[in-house]
């Protein structure tokens, strides 16, 4: 039974609040969620995220009603498909989602259900009777019999990710005991502050968008200089271009300023330079001779001793 009218004005109200809240919006896909898991995760919320969850055609309707007043809420709607929901926060978006895809239940393979992975069956001994050999061989898996029960003897993939289980896939899986898929809330999408962005962007590292921005000044700065454009980044590089061209200019006639004095005193006389900087680059290793001269003394002098005790 579709909700009443009182239900719709009340749930248009209570997503028109959440939306004037809070900034933040993750499109939420919640296949085989149960409600169970949906009470777990809307405790570990508490605090930091708000969970709603509706009807798609409502949704869109509650959504359109409000795009007069918040027309950035349109990039919304291309999302509102499948069974999906909303988590709204205003807190650390990359810690709310850990919270949104921490709780994951695990669940047998049912016939006829999607895979979100492969399914590989392990070589092991399965403990079932002789008997049972035709089932594993129907699905060609190699067996043998080992200490009278069915040994598988290789790895075998039974299910594809993204094909829909069989039957007999989805029976074997459980005669083995094997429940190889685990469900759970997925982020689809994510809305921020009037965007729309995919849930990876939160898995690129700070030091990673860093090094990116930095690449993007070079890249400017290089453009910048070689169109001779100034720009902010490009200011320092044209300065101390500028510096370099008047020393330049400087060593090249007989003009002359305090910065470029010492330059042409180096190139007149670059001996001088060389005898005052070895004396300093000497010094470690003259410091370094008494210690040594001082310590072989006295391993003399305790030698001397050491001998005239037993002479």
């Amino acid at each position: 039974m579709g909700a009443s009218r009182a239900d719709k004005e009340q749930y248009f109200v209570k997503l028109k609040e959440l939306l004037n809240k809070y900034p933040s919006i993750f499109i939420v896909n919640v296949d085989n969620v149960g409600s169970n898991q949906m009470h777990q995760i809307r405790v570990a919320l508490r605090g930091k995220g708000v969970v709603l969850m509706g009807k798609n055609t409502m949704v869109r309707r509650a959504l359109r009603t409000i795009l007069g007043e918040y027309p950035q809420y349109e990039r919304l709607l291309p999302h509102i498909k499948g069974n999906i929901g909303f988590v709204f926060t205003e807190g650390d978006l990359k810690e709310v989602r850990e919270i949104i895809v921490a709780n994951k239940v695990k669940a047998p393979a049912r016939a006829g259900a999607l895979a979100p992975k492969d399914v590989i069956v392990p070589a092991s001994n399965t403990g079932m009777e002789p008997g049972k050999t035709s089932f594993f061989q129907a699905l060609g898996i190699p067996t043998k019999i080992a200490r009278g029960t069915i040994e598988i003897v290789s790895d075998v993939k039974v299910v594809t990710a993204g094909t829909r289980v069989g039957p007999s896939e989805a029976t074997l899986l459980n005669m083995l005991n094997i429940s190889p898929f685990t469900y759970g809330m997925t982020v689809v999408q994510i809305y921020d502050s009037g965007n729309t962005f995919s849930p990876a962007v939160l898995d690129v590292d700070e030091s990673e968008l860093i090094e990116r921005f930095l690449t993007g000044i070079k890249t400017i700065a290089a453009i910048s200089l070689a169109l001779n454009y100034p720009t902010l980044v490009s200011v320092a590089h044209s300065l101390v271009n500028a510096y370099k061209n008047l020393l330049a200019v400087s060593i090249s006639t007989e003009y002359s300023f305090e910065g470029a004095e010492k330059v042409k005193e180096y190139l007149a006389n670059p001996e001088a330079f060389a005898v005052a900087a070895a004396p300093t680059a000497a010094a470690p290793a003259a410091d370094a001779a008494p210690a040594a001269e001082k310590e072989e003394e006295k391993e003399e002098s305790d030698d001397d001793m050491g001998f005239g005790l037993f002479d």
